[in-house]
C-alpha cells in the first residue's frame, strides 16, 4: 500500500532522449499530487538537461549508465547510495534490466512501478505498462494504476530552459547573420534508428525550395549527425546554417525556439521541439504516429502513399526497401509545411 503522504520520492528512468521529454507530463501531475514533497528524478547524465530546470522536480540525479555506472556491481553501489537518503516511494517508470536491478537494490519505505519480472519480489507494488496507448498516456496511466490520482490533465512535453542557454542560441545567430525580420525553418535529419531517416538530398531539395521562398534554414542535430548533415548540404544550391554538434541539450531547446517550424525524422529532437511549442512537419515510417508521434496539436504528421504495411507488427531498425520512406516525396514535405506556415500565420492575425 502507498504512503499517504510521502515527504521523498524517487522517479527512476534511464531510457532515451525522446521517452525522457514523454515523462515530463507525468512530473508535472505527480507534483500536483504531492505538492509539499522533494521528488527526485534519476536520469541518464546525458540527458540531465532535459529536466534540469523543471520545476516539478526538487533534484535531478545523474547515472553514468555508459560509463562509470556501467555494470551490476556499480548500479549495486549506486543503489546503496540512494538507500541512504530514506525514500519514502520509490517510483520506476520503465520496466528494463538495469532501473529493475537498480530499485530492487534500494532501501525505501515502498517501491513501485514498472519492473521487470525478475525483480518484481522486491516491489510492493508492481503495474504493467499501457503500451496500446501513446507513450506520455502511457506513463501518466502510472499514477492512476497506483491510486495517486484519476486527474492526468497537464500541459503537455516540458522542457524549460536557463537563461544560460538562451544566451548561447541568440550569439550563435547573431554570429551566423541570422536578422530579427527573417524566418528561419529547423531542420533535423538525423534519428538513432537507421530506417526512421528520409533521404539527406531530399532534405536538400526542401532546404533549398524553402530558402527561395525567403526563409533561412538552420540545420540542428548532435555530434552524431554532422556526417549525416554535410552530405545532405553538399546537394544545396544555398546556404543554410549549421547548428549540428554545437548545442547542449539546453541549447538545443533555446534555440528551436528561433524557428518558425521544424521539419524533422521520427526522433528525440522531435520531441525537444515540441517542449518549446514550436510547430512542426514529421515524417514517419516505420514507427507508430498513435503511440509514439508528436504530443500536440501543432503538428502535421507526413507519410508515404500508399502506406507501407511491411512494420505493422512492429518496427524494423533493419530494412533493404524501406519503401515506407523512400515513398515520402518532396512535394508531400513541402506542401505539409506550407500548411503549416500558413496555418500559424492565421493563429497570430
Amino acid at each position: 500500500m502507498l504512503p499517504r503522504q510521502p515527504q521523498k520520492i524517487l522517479v527512476t528512468f534511464l531510457m532515451h532522449l525522446g521517452d525522457l521529454l514523454l515523462t515530463t507530463p507525468f512530473l508535472e501531475v505527480l507534483r500536483r499530487a504531492y505538492p509539499e514533497a522533494q521528488i527526485d528524478y534519476l536520469v541518464d547524465k546525458k540527458l540531465a538537461g532535459v529536466v534540469q530546470e523543471n520545476k516539478h522536480v526538487s533534484r535531478v540525479l545523474e547515472i553514468d549508465k555508459k560509463g562509470q555506472d556501467k555494470g551490476v556491481m556499480a548500479l549495486y553501489r549506486y543503489a546503496q547510495r540512494l538507500s541512504q537518503e530514506n525514500y519514502d516511494l520509490v517510483i520506476n517508470l520503465h520496466p528494463n534490466e538495469r532501473t529493475s536491478f537498480l530499485t530492487a537494490n534500494i532501501k525505501a519505505k515502498c517501491k513501485v512501478g514498472a519492473c521487470h519480472f525478475l525483480f518484481r519480489p522486491f516491489y510492493n507494488q508492481v503495474i504493467k505498462l499501457k503500451r496500446q496507448l501513446h507513450a506520455a498516456d502511457m506513463y501518466l496511466q502510472v499514477l492512476q494504476q497506483l491510486g495517486i490520482t484519476q486527474d492526468l490533465t497537464n500541459q503537455g512535453l516540458q522542457m524549460p530552459v536557463s537563461e544560460a542557454a538562451l544566451a548561447v542560441s541568440a550569439q550563435f545567430y547573431q554570429q551566423a547573420g541570422l536578422k530579427v525580420q527573417e524566418k528561419l525553418i529547423g531542420l533535423n535529419i538525423g534519428s538513432a534508428v537507421l530506417t526512421k531517416r528520409w533521404a539527406g538530398e531530399r532534405f536538400a531539395q526542401v532546404a533549398d525550395s524553402l530558402n527561395a521562398q525567403g526563409y533561412r534554414v538552420v540545420f540542428f542535430g548532435g555530434t552524431m549527425d554532422a556526417e549525416l548533415v554535410q552530405d545532405a548540404v553538399s546537394y544545396m544550391h544555398t546556404q543554410p546554417l549549421i547548428a549540428t554538434g554545437k548545442f547542449s541539450l539546453q541549447e538545443l531547446a533555446a534555440a528551436m525556439q528561433r524557428c518558425s517550424l521544424i521539419i524533422t525524422n521520427d526522433s528525440g529532437p522531435m520531441h525537444v521541439a515540441i517542449s518549446q511549442n514550436v510547430p512542426i512537419v514529421a515524417m514517419y515510417g516505420p514507427s507508430s504516429p498513435k503511440l509514439y508521434g508528436p504530443y500536440t496539436e501543432r503538428a502535421l504528421i507526413v507519410r508515404a502513399e500508399p502506406p507501407c504495411l511491411d512494420c505493422a507488427g512492429g518496427m524494423r531498425h533493419k530494412c533493404e526497401k524501406m519503401d515506407c520512406m523512400r515513398n515520402l516525396t518532396v512535394a508531400q514535405v513541402l506542401q505539409a509545411a506550407q500548411e503549416m506556415l500558413r496555418s500559424e500565420d492565421k493563429s497570430e492575425l
